[in-house]
């Protein structure tokens, strides 16, 4: 009798604590508000005092100040001939030196204020913060090929598989402007193949996205239409785009932006997981405006009958564009269980980042007018980690 009091005294404890959690935690509840960096540039009066004000009211502030190290950097990169010689650190001494007779260090670069982390970094100015964060592509990227693939616009629909896409291009030092389209809010089961972090559940992907690239280039110029693209924000969307890339699962918007891409005269990619493997559809209608949608793979079909299309015939008309023959045996299979075993057709994170650069490849080349196949490319890592698929490869 005494333990059985016991027992519901405690359980009554627990349902008042739980209660009392409950109330806490949804007041606490709430989702980021900002997904852009301040910046401050502290030759500018206002700035000052907007910095100055931001810090005596945020006392959960964090601070990185590794401006120094920048600047070792930056003289590193405007003078390779002089890196690995003796004389280099009194060089960079002399150098340091003068800046700091110029003012306080504080005062030099910029301050980028991230709202989202709370934390405010020391950064050197535009110009130097891209000469330092693409040094390491040379040569392999050339300083002309450079500024053409940081000047070019893209566009990227669908932020699933389009997440990778614009980490990889900016990763590379690309697409100073990008537009980011998606409607939809990351969800537990993205976070088998969007980088992101489970804090952000519930997060517009545009969003996630954005933040992302600033905290990569917080000097980014990054357009969000968080409602996707629609009939109505499309044309908005590719107003002043160089390239497109279309991530997007509904086929019906895929075919209107292919109509809008024919209109301007410009390429389209698009990148489709398969498996491990991923499918690269290149489309350049700005060599070709006259060039058949998907060249051709679905079909004698319009906007009106894609758009009526429910979940399964999305499915296999997808399956029908990537091709049976390039569909993996475990991918026909969970075709088949859609809707029995599981939700929806599979896609697995690694696929996503394969997609992600040869998609950023892709655009690059283009921006800097190299050739570029105006078809499809398979990317297996079944070919040549797998015997038998090995041995079906060299039969052919």
């Amino acid at each position: 009798m005494g333990t059985k009091i016991v027992h519901q005294h405690h359980v009554h404890f627990m349902s008042n604590t739980t209660q009392s959690l409950d109330e806490q935690l949804r007041k606490r509840t709430s989702r980021q508000k900002e997904s852009g960096p301040v910046i401050f540039d502290l030759s500018d009066e206002d700035n000052v005092i907007a910095l100055d004000a931001l810090i005596k009211q945020n006392s959960s502030l964090r601070v990185c100040d590794e401006y120094e190290d920048q600047l070792r950097e930056y003289f590193q990169v405007m003078h390779p001939d002089r890196v690995y010689v003796q004389e280099f650190e009194t060089e960079f001494a002399v150098f340091f030196k003068r800046l700091k007779e110029n003012g306080s260090l504080v005062a030099h670069g910029r301050w980028a204020w991230f709202p989202w982390k709370n934390t405010l970094v020391h950064i050197l100015d535009e110009q130097g913060f891209y000469a330092v964060r693409t040094a390491r592509n040379r040569l392999l990227i050339t300083a002309e090929e450079q500024k053409q693939f940081y000047d070019g616009v893209v566009g990227i629909a669908g932020l699933s598989v389009g997440n990778s896409v614009a980490l990889a291009l900016v990763l590379q030092g690309a697409a100073r402007h990008i537009k980011l389209a998606d409607f939809d809010r990351l969800a537990l089961s993205n976070t088998n193949r969007i980088r992101t972090s489970i804090d952000e559940l519930g997060e517009l992907k545009v969003d996630v996205t954005a933040r992302q690239i600033y905290e990569l280039n917080p000097y980014a110029q990054i357009e969000r239409f968080a409602e996707g693209l629609t009939e109505q924000t499309i044309e908005s969307f590719f107003e002043g785009l160089d390239v497109v890339v279309d991530e997007i699962d509904s086929l019906a918007m895929k075919y209107l932006i292919r109509t809008h891409a024919q209109k301007r005269k410009l390429p389209v990619i698009m990148g489709a997981d398969c498996g491990d493997n991923a499918v690269i559809d290149i489309e350049r209608y700005d060599q070709n405006p006259e060039l058949e949608f998907f060249h051709g793979r679905v079909g004698d079909i319009t906007y009106e009958e894609l758009l009526s299309m429910n979940k399964f015939e999305i499915g296999k008309t997808i399956a029908k564009h990537i091709g049976h023959e390039n569909l993996t045996d475990r991918i026909h299979q969970s075709l088949q269980q859609m809707g029995k075993t599981i939700v929806s057709w599979p896609q697995l994170g690694g696929a996503a980042l394969i997609n992600g650069s040869a998609i950023a490849y892709g655009v690059r080349k283009i921006l800097n007018g190299d050739s570029l196949e105006d078809n499809r490319a398979i990317i297996s890592l079944d070919v040549p980690f797998h015997s038998e698929y090995t041995k079906e490869d060299i039969e052919k």
